[in-house]
This record gives C-alpha cells, sequence and structure tokens, in this order.
C-alpha cells in the first residue's frame, strides 16, 4: 500500500495551500465578523482550475482524482469552513452528480460551465420539516405536457443567494414517499424562483446559506436528472460525494487547530514554563494528532475506492462521522488551550469551535452515521450498486 502523495498532487497542495494563505486567511477575520461571501474567492479558484478538480476534461475540469478533490477541500478548511463548503456544494453534491446521472445534453449545458468556474451550483435537499428524514419532502413535482410545476421551500441551502443552478428534489406522489423523489435542474432565473439569506447563525458567518422558495416554477422535463422516482437514489449517491468533501475538510479544520495550539502552546507561558510542557496541554496536542491522522487515513481509503469506482456509502459514512466529531473535539480543547484567549476573537480559535459544529450536524447528523455503522456491522444493512457510478477515475483519461 502507497499512502504517499503523487507529485501531481504534491503540487496541488502547495498551490491552494499558497491560495489560502494569500487570499483567505488574512481577510477571514474581517468577512467572519461582517458575516460576508467573499464572491471573488470562488472567481480566483476557478482562474487556478479548482472548481472541477475531479471533473473530465472533456467537461471543462482539471481531471485529477477523487482524492485531489479532498486535498482541496482540507486545505480551504485550513482557511475558513465557508470556502470549503462552496466547493463541497457546488463539486461534490452538484458536478459530481450530474457526472454521475445527468444526460450528455445536461453536463455540456451545466456541468461544464460549472466545472470551468463560469456557473454555480447548489443542492437543494433539505426542507423545514425534512432533514435527516429525506423521504418525507413535501416540495411537490407535478407533470404538465413536456414541464413539470414545482411548488415547496428548502432551507438550509448553501449558496442559496449565489448559485446559478439548484440541484432540487421533490416528489411526484407524497404517499410513495421515496419512491417518488425526482430530481430537477432548476436554474436561478426560472420565473417562481426565490431565496433569501438565513441570519443568527451559530458559526460560518463567513458563507452563504439561505432558503429557497418555489413558487409554479416551470421546469423542462429534459432538466429532470434520471427517471421520475429515481431522486432518492441521487440524492443518496450525492451524499457520498458530499460527505466525502466534508470529512477532508474536517481534517483541514483539525490541522488548523492543532498548528494554533501548538504556536500557542510555545508562546504562553505558566509557572515558569511553555504552557506545552504541561501534561495536560500535551495529552489535548497528543489527541489532536492522532484523530488528524485517523481521520487523513479514513478520507484517503474512501478517496481511493471512488477512484476504483466502488460503492463507498459505508466508508465515507465512517470518515464524515469520525472526522467530524475529531474536529469538533480539537476545537474545543484548542480554546482551552488558549485560555480566556480563546474565548475571543483575538485568536482563530473561538471560530474553529463555531464553525466546527455544523460539521456534526449536516450532511448527515452525528447520530445518522452511529446508526449505519452499526447497521452495516449487524448485518441491518446492505448496499447494492447504484446503476450509474461514478466513473473510474483513468490517468490516461484524466490526467493532462
Amino acid at each position: 500500500m502507497d499512502f504517499s502523495l503523487s507529485q501531481e498532487q504534491l503540487e496541488l497542495q502547495s498551490l491552494i495551500r499558497k491560495f489560502t494563505k494569500t487570499e483567505i486567511l488574512p481577510y477571514m477575520q474581517q468577512w467572519d465578523e461582517e458575516h460576508h461571501f467573499e464572491t471573488g474567492v470562488m472567481k480566483k479558484l476557478a482562474n487556478l482550475g479548482l472548481m472541477g478538480v475531479c471533473i473530465p476534461e472533456r467537461y471543462g475540469g482539471a481531471g485529477m482524482d477523487y482524492n485531489a478533490l479532498a486535498i482541496v477541500c482540507g486545505e480551504l478548511e485550513y482557511g475558513d469552513t465557508a470556502y470549503r463548503t462552496a466547493v463541497s456544494v457546488h463539486t461534490g453534491l452538484n458536478s459530481m452528480t450530474l457526472l454521475q446521472w445527468g444526460t450528455e445534453e445536461q453536463k455540456q449545458r451545466y456541468l461544464a460551465p460549472q466545472a470551468k468556474g463560469e456557473q454555480i451550483g447548489a443542492f437543494a435537499l433539505t426542507e423545514p420539516d425534512a432533514g435527516s428524514d429525506a423521504g418525507s419532502l413535501r416540495t411537490r413535482a407535478v407533470r404538465d405536457g413536456d414541464h413539470y410545476i414545482l411548488n415547496g421551500s428548502k432551507i438550509w441551502i448553501s449558496l442559496a443567494n449565489h448559485a446559478d443552478n439548484l440541484l432540487v428534489f421533490a416528489t411526484v406522489d407524497p404517499d410513495k414517499k421515496h419512491r417518488a423523489i425526482t430530481a430537477f435542474i432548476v436554474e436561478r432565473n426560472f420565473p417562481g424562483v426565490t431565496t433569501r439569506p438565513i441570519r443568527g447563525k451559530l458559526g460560518i458567518h463567513g458563507g452563504d446559506t439561505g432558503e429557497v422558495i418555489l413558487e409554479d416554477v416551470k421546469v423542462p422535463a429534459a432538466n429532470r436528472l434520471g427517471e421520475e422516482g429515481e431522486g432518492f437514489k441521487i440524492a443518496m449517491s450525492a451524499l457520498d460525494n458530499g460527505r466525502f468533501t466534508v470529512a477532508a475538510g474536517a481534517s483541514g479544520l483539525t490541522r488548523a487547530c492543532l498548528d494554533a495550539s501548538v504556536k500557542y502552546a510555545h508562546e504562553r507561558k505558566t509557572f515558569g514554563v511553555e504552557i506545552g510542557r504541561h501534561q495536560l496541554v500535551q495529552q489535548m496536542i497528543a489527541k489532536m494528532e492522532a484523530g488528524l491522522q485517523t481521520s487523513e487515513l479514513l478520507v484517503y481509503r474512501a478517496g481511493w475506492l471512488k477512484n476504483q469506482g466502488v460503492r463507498n456509502t459505508r466508508e465515507t459514512s465512517l470518515a464524515k462521522w469520525i472526522a467530524s466529531d475529531v474536529a469538533f473535539e480539537s476545537a474545543s480543547d484548542a480554546v482551552q488551550i488558549h485560555g480566556a484567549y480563546g474565548y475571543s476573537n483575538e485568536y482563530p480559535v473561538e471560530r474553529f469551535l463555531r464553525n466546527s459544529k455544523a460539521l456534526v450536524i449536516y450532511e448527515g447528523t452525528r447520530e445518522i452515521h452511529t446508526i449505519m455503522q452499526a447497521e452495516y456491522v449487524l448485518g441491518y444493512r446492505k448496499d447494492k450498486e447504484l446503476n450509474r457510478m461514478l466513473p473510474a477515475w483513468s490517468q490516461e483519461e484524466y490526467v493532462r
């Protein structure tokens, strides 16, 4: 087993690490205080070819493998969760789903401009009364000739107020629950689509989170993704990709907590010595290091399976659960190490703690992933191969 990054991946890591250091970190505290999402960051990522890092070149992407996406997400979250979330949603939840399920016409019309960063994609599944229970969606889609009429609302949608295209999930028959859920590509400029930001969040103040309202939105049948009733399957496959990016990002947040804590442990002195000499501080730092190494191994294992074109729901769920928990615990310990200063925004660790709470909630709560892992072990849950898997990564086809 080879655990080393390829030369191409090392170059990518260096590129995105430098980008985060120069384009995000110097401004992040101000953006966080002002609740400002800087769209210029995404434009600059697009200029570097990183909005479609794992999308094949024939669709405008960079043609790198799925662990390259993990590297990008980890480095972005080191800067702030807001910009990793943007890439998670645009690339992981939307674009990779179009790659997996879209027709060639849909890929050319929507995937290609998104992979180039010319358009932004979002993912609209969650509703006010349907979060973890995705089979209980109330947004309705009614067939009307060669169109569908969509009515309903979505909430907690990242990039809601900036996305050009939204992947919307609706039911064509509420009585059939998850068997009637259907996916649609909805353009922002379709009449009847409105969005509004969500205020008062605990964390990710620098991110765009909003509500999407659909009122008699006329969507061409050609914009249906997959067949009627395949939407639940499509959503779950999308979550395999989204959860992968969250896990990768969580590893980056843990590394940020560790670096900040090590720096402060050398700077701060109590009882005549650096606080890094105190065993309880060492214990917290050691736990961060162990958690970081564990998280990264789980993430890259899931990415390797994606590269082989193998279903990875179980492995990705485990990576998301563990990496998110590690990030949350590391952020809490980082605040503790910083003491009273950790409770103020003079140091970034208070922002890390606020942001880290979202990781254990979205893309499947900690509790959902706990149940999933137990059911796999007990034999109650078994995954069937999807009829349309993500294409296995091919060096000959994808790499320049």
